[in-house]
This record gives C-alpha cells, structure tokens and sequence, in this order.
C-alpha cells in the first residue's frame, strides 16, 4: 500500500511538475525523535476537519474558475500581451506593479489557483497525504496556521525577488509552497517515511534535501518555473524554520508566562498593601478623608475580591 504524491508549483504561463511516491513504512513502536508527536500507522490517512476544508476549497475554486472565469483578460508583460482568466487577474501573486503587490490578500488566495487538472491534482494529493499526519500532531488551528504561512512565505520570497528584478513579474498560483511545507516538516518530525523520487526508493529528508537542491539550481540558472521554484524553497524553509524552532518558542512562552505571572503577583501585592494603608486612614481619620484616587482604589479591590468569590 502507497501514497502517491505530486509536489507542483508555478508562475503563470510556465507551469513545472515534480513528482514523488511517499510510503510509510512504520513500526507499531515507532515514535519520533520530537517526542510528542504521534505513533504512526501504515495505510492511508483518516481525513481530518481542517486538511478536508482544504480540498473543497481548493477543489471549487478550481471548477469555479473553468466554468464561469475564461482566459480572457490582456495582461501586457515584457512587451507581449497575454490571456489571464479574472481570478488570476484578482487574487494571484503578480507583483508587476506596487498597487498588487501591496495586497496582502493575495498571499493567502494564491494559494487556492491552480493552472490545470495535473497541478491541482498533484498538490491536493500531497496535502491529502501530508496534512493529516501533521493536523493530528498539531491540532487543527496550529496546523492551518501553519499550512498558510507556508505558502505565504512563498508568495513573499517571489515578490522581493521580482522587487529586486532577479526574476520577471508573472501570476503566481497554486499551493505547492505550503504543501511542500508539509513535505519538510514531516521530514524532520517524521524522518522514517520513504518516498519513492524517479522510480527509486529514498528516505524523506534525502528526498527534500535533493528537490531543494534541484529548486535551487532552476532559480540561479533562472530556468522554466524559477517564480515556482522560488515558492517552493521558500515554502520549504518556513516550515523548515518553523519546527526547528520549536523548543525555542516553547521556552520564550514559558518565559513570557512566568514573566506576566510575576508581574500580576508583584501588582496585586502593590495593590494589597495600597489598601491597607488606606484603611489605615480610615480608621484614623474617617472615610470622608479619601481622596477620589483612593476610593477608586478600594472600589477596585473590593470588585477584585467579589471576582475571586465567585470563582470559587
């Protein structure tokens, strides 16, 4: 039993495929070197909430654009006109002036564009194969999270390299970036699974280590697909970058925790010997002798303890 998988990415007109088979091989015993991730079982993956929302979307939009959206918008580019269908026009990345590439909006709906039955095929295969494993992990709103920013990482590398006219001002659609995210994190969470690239078996992390290598050498050559390729890598090094950095978020936010705590401790400590003082001068000199600050201050202490009270 296998998972077939077709990373695809691209800028448009230029469309570029690479494939890969990915088995699992597992072990009922088997658990990642990141010690919290899950057992995993050989067979195909049960769907989960957020990883199927993905399909449909991606899949709708895809019969949207070829029922009601035809190739029929000019783009001028370079000094030739080309045909782009509405939504491409609308909610690609095409950074070929400053109004589009200041639409933040793009990032996220590029994602959603597909340019042919392969490439929609191929990447919703991988995110079908990817993403439950890692929702699982994750939990749903992590994973999402995640899954996005992937390719909005994508989206940002392409810009600032047509920005810097390193490569030339296309539309840019397709999930690829944030599927091949997927790819590396379940890379390094997950290093038992194979996959099998141009017919050979080859363990996931040589298999992202290799199409990062073959991505990187389009890009600097400026080959067919070098925007596409420019998306992957970056897609890659998001997630990459992500799950590395785990244990270091897990202590900043300990720390950030710890260090809120201490302040709120430090505060209702100020606070406490604040109202001593002033019902101290209560006693002393009677109520009528508060200033407004002060009342504020008992008020405030009083609807404090009456919280507390009802907490319990």
């Amino acid at each position: 039993m296998g998972r077939f998988i077709w990373i695809t990415g691209t800028t448009v007109p230029e469309r570029g495929l690479m494939g890969l088979y990915d088995r699992d091989y597992t072990r009922a015993n088997y658990r990642s070197q990141f010690h919290s991730a899950p057992h995993m079982r050989f067979g195909f993956p049960r769907i989960t909430p957020v990883v199927k929302w993905l399909l449909i979307i991606n899949v709708a939009v895809f019969f949207a654009g070829l029922a009601f959206f035809p190739d029929n918008i000019p783009v001028q580019i370079g000094g030739r006109t080309h045909l782009y269908d509405a939504l491409e026009q609308w909610f690609s990345v095409f950074p070929r002036s400053l109004p589009p590439a200041l639409q933040i909006w793009r990032l996220v709906t590029y994602q959603f564009l597909h340019g042919g039955t392969f490439h929609i095929f191929f990447n919703m295969l991988g995110l079908f194969f990817l993403g439950p494993t890692l929702e699982r992990h994750w939990a749903s709103r992590r994973f999402l999270m995640f899954y996005l920013g992937c390719g909005m990482a994508g989206g940002l590398f392409y810009t600032l390299l047509v920005a810097t006219r390193v490569l030339p001002a296309l539309p840019m659609i397709g999930a690829s970036g944030a599927v091949l995210g997927l790819l590396v994190a379940c890379a390094i969470l997950f290093p038992h699974f194979v996959v099998i690239l141009l017919f050979f078996p080859v363990p996931i992390r040589i298999a992202a280590l290799l199409l990062c290598g073959l991505y990187l050498a389009n890009l600097l050559s400026r080959g067919a697909n070098a925007g596409g390729d420019a998306a992957h890598l970056a897609g890659m090094a998001a997630g990459a970058a992500y799950v590395l950095s785990g244990s270091w978020r897990e202590k900043m936010k300990r720390k950030l925790r710890s260090g809120s705590w201490e302040k709120k401790m430090a505060a209702q400590r100020d606070l406490r010997a604040e109202v001593d003082r002033i019902l101290q001068k209560v006693h002393r000199q009677g109520i009528h002798s508060l200033t407004s600050k002060e009342k504020r201050i008992l008020r405030k202490a009083t609807e404090a303890e009456q919280r507390r009270d009802r907490a319990y």
